[in-house]
C-alpha cells in the first residue's frame, strides 16, 4: 500500500492495527492451548489436590432477588471439600436481604453479611474478605452459576506458586436466544478468552474476570484491597497486583456460566463502564510504568493505548468520509469510500479465522460452540462500532473524573433468560 495523503495513512493504521493483532492473538492462543492448556486435562477432570485448603466463596449482592437463590444453589454443590460461602448484602432496596437470610437457614455454609447502605461492589468484596476465614479467595457475582470443578482449578495455580495474587476463570454466556446473545458467545472466545490466553504468554493479563477470579488474601491486603473510588473494580485490582509484582494467572478450565445485556442500551451501559474503566485505569498508574522495574506491564499498557488509538483515527475517518459528502476536502484529508477493497477482504478473512480458532480452542469446553461460528460474521459491524463509540466517549470523561469519588452499582441488564447452560 503505497501512502501518499494525511487520510491514507489513517486508513492505513486502521487497516492494519487489527490486522497485526488479530495474528498475535492467535499465535499466543494456540502456543497457549498447546503448551499449557493440552496437558492441563480436561475441565470435568481436575487435578488433585495433595491437602485442600479452606476456600472462601465471596458473592456481592445488590437488588438481586431474581437470581441470588440460584448462585448460592450451584454454590453449595461444588465438588470441593472444604469452603464456606459468604453473601454480601449491599444495601439492597428490593427483598435480597430477607431472602439471604432464608437461604443461610438452608444451606449452613452460607454466612449474610448486611451492609446498611450501597457503597459499590469494591466495599462488598472488602468486606467481604475481611470476614473470610480463608486465605484463599473465590469471588464471584451474584448471578454467576460455577461449574462443580471450578474452585479446583482456580485454587491449584494459588498453591502451585507463591507468587500468584489472582486466578481468573473462564466465563461463559447461558443466555443466547437473541442475536446479541448469540454473537457475545462467540465474543467470548473469539475476543476475551484469546486475548488472555496471549496475553498470559508475555507475562501479564490486562484484567481479572469481574465475575469469576481466586485471589490470595495477603496480596490483597499488601495493596489496600480493592480500591472504592473506581468504575470498574477488576481492572484496577489487576493492575496493582501486578505493579506489586505479583502474578496473576488464567485458568480456562475455571468454567462460570453468566447472563449478559441482549438489549442496545443495556451492551451500551456494560461497554461504556468497561472503557471508562480502562482509561481510569491507565492513566492513574502511568507514571508508575515509567519505572524500569514495572516494564513488565509495557506490553499490556502498549497494547491498551493502541487499541485506544485506533478508536480514534477510526472515528477520524469516519468524520472525514461523513464530511466530504458535503462539502470539499482538501485531497490529503478527503476520504472518497468506506467500502473495502482488497485489503477489507484479507481482514475480513483475518477475522473468520480469528473466529474459527479461538472457538476450535475453547470448543472442548461446550458442545456444539462451532455453530455460533456463522453469527459472528455481525460481529465487526455491530461491536466494533460500539466499542469504538464507547472509547470516544469513554477517554474525555475518565480525563475529567473526579479522584475521590466513591464507585456505586446498579443491577445491569442481564438479558432475556431463555438460553440455556451447557448440554
Amino acid at each position: 500500500m503505497q501512502l501518499h495523503t494525511f487520510a491514507e495513512y489513517l486508513l492505513a493504521f486502521a487497516y492494519y492495527y487489527p490486522l497485526f493483532m488479530s495474528y498475535l492473538w492467535m499465535s499466543g492462543g494456540l502456543y497457549y492451548r498447546y503448551h499449557w492448556e493440552r496437558k492441563a486435562g480436561r475441565w470435568d477432570q481436575p487435578p488433585a489436590l495433595e491437602q485442600p485448603p479452606k476456600v472462601s466463596l465471596i458473592i456481592p449482592c445488590f437488588n438481586e432477588q431474581a437470581q441470588i437463590e440460584e448462585t448460592i444453589a450451584y454454590a453449595d454443590r461444588l465438588d470441593y471439600p472444604d469452603y464456606e460461602i459468604i453473601a454480601v448484602n449491599d444495601g439492597s432496596s428490593d427483598d435480597t436481604p430477607h431472602l439471604l437470610d432464608a437461604l443461610a437457614a438452608r444451606f449452613p455454609r452460607l454466612r449474610v453479611i448486611h451492609l446498611e447502605q450501597n457503597a459499590g461492589k469494591a466495599n462488598a468484596l472488602r468486606m467481604g474478605a475481611l470476614f473470610a476465614n480463608s486465605e484463599y479467595l473465590v469471588c464471584i457475582d451474584s448471578d454467576a452459576v460455577l461449574d462443580p470443578h471450578a474452585m479446583t482449578w482456580l485454587v491449584r495455580h494459588l498453591l502451585d506458586s507463591p507468587r500468584v495474587a489472582a486466578v481468573t476463570g473462564n466465563p461463559r454466556i447461558r443466555n443466547r436466544s437473541s442475536l446479541l446473545g448469540k454473537v457475545q458467545v462467540g465474543e467470548f472466545s473469539s475476543i476475551i478468552g484469546l486475548i488472555k490466553r496471549a496475553q498470559r504468554i508475555y507475562g501479564r493479563i490486562f484484567t481479572v474476570s469481574g465475575v469469576v477470579t481466586a485471589f490470595r488474601r495477603s496480596a490483597l491486603h499488601q495493596v489496600d484491597y480493592w480500591s472504592t473510588d473506581t468504575v470498574t473494580d477488576d481492572i484496577d485490582i489487576s493492575w496493582r497486583l501486578q505493579l506489586a509484582h505479583w502474578d496473576i494467572r488464567y485458568e480456562p478450565n475455571a468454567l462460570c456460566w453468566i447472563l449478559m445485556p441482549e438489549t442496545y442500551l443495556g451492551l451500551w451501559r456494560q461497554r461504556l463502564r468497561w472503557a471508562l474503566g480502562g482509561v481510569e485505569t491507565a492513566f492513574r498508574y502511568f507514571p508508575a510504568l515509567l519505572s524500569w522495574r514495572k516494564r513488565r506491564m509495557w506490553p499490556v499498557f502498549i497494547e491498551y493505548l493502541l487499541s485506544l488509538v485506533w478508536s480514534y483515527v477510526l472515528g477520524v475517518v469516519l468524520v472525514l468520509w461523513a464530511l466530504g459528502k458535503f462539502v470539499a476536502l482538501p485531497d490529503a484529508l478527503a476520504v472518497p469510500s468506506l467500502i473495502p477493497g482488497w485489503h477489507g477482504v484479507v481482514l475480513a478473512s483475518t477475522c473468520l479465522l480469528q473466529f474459527f480458532v479461538s472457538l476450535l480452542i475453547d470448543s472442548r469446553y461446550e458442545r456444539g460452540l462451532l455453530k455460533n461460528y456463522f453469527w459472528m460474521i455481525w460481529y465487526p459491524l455491530a461491536f466494533w462500532l460500539i466499542n469504538v463509540l464507547t472509547n470516544l466517549v469513554a477517554l474525555p470523561l475518565g480525563l475529567i473524573k473526579r479522584a475521590g469519588r466513591r464507585g456505586r452499582w446498579l443491577s445491569p441488564d442481564r438479558g432475556l433468560r431463555e438460553g440455556e447452560q451447557r448440554s
